[in-house]
């Protein structure tokens, strides 16, 4: 299948040929159905707090990381383009067409947070932007003849009006993480970034990190990093052999935001929220998204106390009672279900089940309800071992030509806009081996296009779906609010995001 260029190729990418191989009959057999046993609920999956208890949960959280001198870190995938927010005006400005979005862009453009920058570029090009003719507006937001939006990563855009300047995404996270994610003064950012993109962020980094650091009194470590191209995915033809360049070299995709599962096993600390980098809010919505951010992080602390003492209880002796009550604690509160027949296995069987199942990463996913909005959902799932789980499934994962899985799917309740905190250490405080407990066989397949050509590309299982899904997982209700993402730029406009 592959020539001496070719594996020269992809040694010198950092890869494996028996993982390019592997990619390879996956695009040839598919990736097989994930098998939905229930939608997780309320009460079934799902933990849902009174007010009281969330105002309990979040107090313990800051009490937590004093008291147990925590390292906390915010994680933040941020190398996504924000070309598809500005569709329709790109189409305005390529064609002049225009829709109801077009119009209320233009009708409301005082009220974006960019609106000053935007004026004070046309001025300096002698253009009064009361004067200018929608297509030099247009122009001057979306190119580098100004602003040049419709090149940038959504973290660099200037999303909510503040004072001295308007706030990008990558300040409101800094914001946010004085807030959740500081412990003895110090707040450590992670993001994601494109390679075209880093020098961006790192100046803008430069430029406003000494504002925050004195407004705030904090100091911010804030560090970037990259897909590593090791983590690409060959792409093939229609036919599934290997698509080929002009050079008549392989062509390597990036895989998604599963790929950033190396990129997390990299960091180092005993709590990492993750949240997508564009939902923001301004500092009027905080405080409840900050309640929530602790809560959950809260649930996680108690219930990594509680697996902790488990291992330590299975170390010094597997008694019939601790086994009872370990069966117990998965299936009612870590949402595990034991395969088939698991009461018939011995003691000496039980405990070793246990002792793997408790030495795992931990995940605490925030659950929203679902009011039409995309993401995975929270369901229970049957796993390769026999055992049911709770995993956060996204609909390529699942056969909706099945009517009965098609009536699962439809019933959930419940979504997770991409609001995690994990631990990725042991009880010794050693990282785990984060490969090591993902299902590779939860990737998707996508058709694309390169120079003309069609293409089949291959991400690899997403990072909160596939890539955790043999880790031990919560889920927690979390209000709606907390979910604020900017899809379109006249999201802006919102009423949250004001």
């Amino acid at each position: 299948m592959f020539n001496d260029n070719d594996l020269k190729q992809i040694a010198d990418r950092g890869s494996e040929v028996e993982v390019v191989t592997s990619q390879m009959r996956y695009f040839a057999e598919g990736f097989p159905f994930l098998k939905l046993e229930k939608a997780a609920r309320i009460g079934d999956g799902i933990v849902s707090l009174t007010e009281e208890e969330a105002d309990r949960k979040a107090a313990l959280y800051d009490e937590y990381v004093a008291d147990m001198g925590l390292s906390v870190l915010k994680f933040v995938p941020a190398s996504g383009a924000a070309s598809r927010m500005f569709k329709s005006l790109f189409s305005f400005l390529e064609s002049g067409k225009t829709d109801s979005s077009v119009e209320e862009f233009f009708e409301k453009l005082e009220d974006f947070a960019f609106y000053r920058s935007l004026k004070r570029l046309l001025l300096i090009d002698g253009i009064d932007i009361k004067k200018a003719d929608r297509k030099q507006i247009a122009e001057y937001y979306l190119t580098d003849k100004g602003l040049g939006y419709g090149s940038l990563p959504k973290g660099l855009l200037e999303f909510h009006r503040s004072e001295p300047v308007s706030r990008t995404p990558l300040e409101e996270h800094l914001v946010e993480a004085v807030q959740y994610a500081r412990s003895g003064g110090t707040a450590v950012l992670h993001f994601t970034v494109s390679p075209e993109h880093r020098d961006k962020f790192e100046k803008l980094v430069v430029e406003r990190l000494p504002f925050y650091e004195s407004a705030f009194e904090t100091k911010f470590y804030v560090s970037f990093s990259e897909q590593h191209p090791a983590t690409d995915t060959i792409s093939v033809n229609p036919d599934n052999t290997p698509f080929r360049e002009g050079n008549n070299s392989l062509l390597f995709r990036p895989a998604g935001h599963g790929a950033l599962l190396a990129n997390l096993a990299e960091l180092d600390a005993d709590l990492i929220f993750i949240k997508n980098i564009d939902n923001v809010v301004p500092d009027s919505l905080k405080p409840v998204t900050v309640q929530y951010k602790k809560v959950i992080a809260a649930v996680l602390i108690e219930f990594q106390h509680r697996i902790f003492a488990y291992q330590k209880q299975l170390e010094e002796g597997a008694t019939p009672f601790l086994l009872e009550e370990l069966e117990e604690f998965y299936r009612e509160e870590l949402g595990t279900i034991p395969p088939e027949g698991f009461g018939d296995w011995s003691a000496e069987i039980k405990a070793d089940y246990f002792r793997t199942k408790l030495n795992r990463p931990i995940r605490v996913c925030g659950m929203v309800k679902n009011e039409g909005e995309p993401g995975g959902g929270p369901f229970w799932a049957k796993n390769a071992d026999g055992s049911t789980s709770l995993q956060v499934v996204e609909s390529a994962q699942v056969d909706l030509n099945d009517e009965k899985q098609k009536a699962i799917w439809v019933t959930a309740t419940h979504f997770n806009p991409v609001d995690l905190v994990v631990a990725i250490k042991d009880a010794k405080g050693n990282t785990f081996q984060l490969d090591d407990f993902r299902d590779p066989k939860t990737g998707f397949i996508s058709s694309k296009s390169k120079d003309g050509k069609e293409l089949k590309a291959q991400e690899l299982p997403g990072l909160w779906n596939g890539s955790m899904s043999d880790w031990n997982t919560v889920f927690v209700e979390v209000p709606l609010i907390t979910f604020n993402p900017v899809k379109t730029v006249n999201d802006l406009l919102r009423p949250q995001h004001q």
